[in-house]
């Protein structure tokens, strides 16, 4: 598996963690050290910024993979990027169910991102493997994504309560959570009635367990989609790190404007069906590959159909 996923050479891999690290460093250690309120100007610029420099990555792609490699690594981006839009919804849920203030959210969704980058790098690796030892698991892969859009796109809209899930109830029972925040610490240690110190949680470490767990969730839908497109490890696992690096602050930037892009959602759906069908089309065209420029062009005109059709629908009330 291991070998499967370094494909690439070591110093191929060296400038995209490099790169990845002076960003994470920059973000926390510099702009954001002190625990505050991210404002709408400040989280729009973290966004463009972020944005940019994951777009820009796609030169070095070319540099390395020639220009199918950048194509899928652009699609591939469009794509993770689009799909962690509704983790941005699911964030501002579990943050509203516990009442976290704004200036915690911030240290709870960089950590998130940490957890991020292993989780995603195993379930990467593990669907490399699986593609490389059966090559069928493409088609599954494919079918689950059609299938995912369909259910996408007739899915009716339903309140969740957070604190109703088994996931809560799970770690409520398995945890000694204090009953209030002590500012932005996950760990405390607190006497008994007898005196002697324990460890507790926080409500923020139980906010960031309920994130990581609903990001695997989420992974379940965006990988398959990028092996979709493209099964390159190293190509993979970049366009999914750079979509998800600047979810923060375009958390920040969208959480209260979510309402206005309800047709995202069936653009997102329609991308995925796309995907799948272009898979499996091989199956019944006299093609190989359905070719990259194709997919990227598609999942633009859908991408900006959504956004487009969703600001006038709101604008009409």
């Amino acid at each position: 598996m291991i070998a499967h996923f370094i494909e690439s050479s070591w110093s191929t891999w060296g400038v995209f963690f490099v790169l990845v690290f002076t960003m994470l460093t920059l973000d926390l250690g510099v702009l954001n050290k002190k625990q505050h309120e991210m404002g709408i100007k400040k989280s729009l610029s973290l966004s463009l910024f972020y944005i940019c420099v994951g777009l820009s990555f796609s030169l070095w792609i070319y540099y390395v993979k020639g220009g199918d490699g950048a194509e899928d690594y652009l699609t591939g981006y469009l794509v993770e990027k689009s799909l962690s839009l509704d983790n941005i919804f699911v964030i501002s849920l579990i943050f509203s169910a516990f009442q976290i203030p704004q200036k915690y959210q911030h240290r709870v969704l960089f950590w998130g991102i940490l957890g991020v980058l292993i989780l995603r790098g195993i379930m990467i690796a593990l669907g490399v493997w699986l593609i490389h030892q059966f090559e069928w698991v493409t088609y599954i892969f494919a079918a689950f994504l059609i299938i995912t859009g369909i259910k996408m796109l007739c899915m009716k809209e339903t309140e969740h309560n957070i604190q109703d899930s088994s996931l809560f109830k799970f770690f409520s029972a398995h945890l000694r959570i204090t009953p209030i925040l002590y500012e932005e610490k996950f760990i405390v240690r607190l006497p008994d009635p007898s005196g002697k110190k324990l460890i507790w949680v926080t409500p923020l470490f139980l906010v960031l367990l309920i994130i990581e767990a609903a990001d695997l969730v989420f992974a379940v839908d965006s990988v398959p989609a990028i092996f979709s497109i493209t099964d390159d490890p190293y190509v993979v696992y970049t366009s999914n790190i750079f979509a998800i690096l600047g979810l923060r602050s375009l958390y920040f930037a969208l959480s209260t404007m979510m309402e206005r892009f309800s047709y995202l959602k069936y653009a997102l759906a329609l991308i995925l069906i796309f995907i799948g069908a272009k898979v499996l089309a091989v199956l019944f065209l006299p093609i190989e590959k359905v070719p990259s420029l194709i997919s990227l062009l598609v999942t633009i005109l859908l991408l900006a159909g959504g956004i487009v059709t969703s600001v006038i629908a709101h604008r009409k009330g």
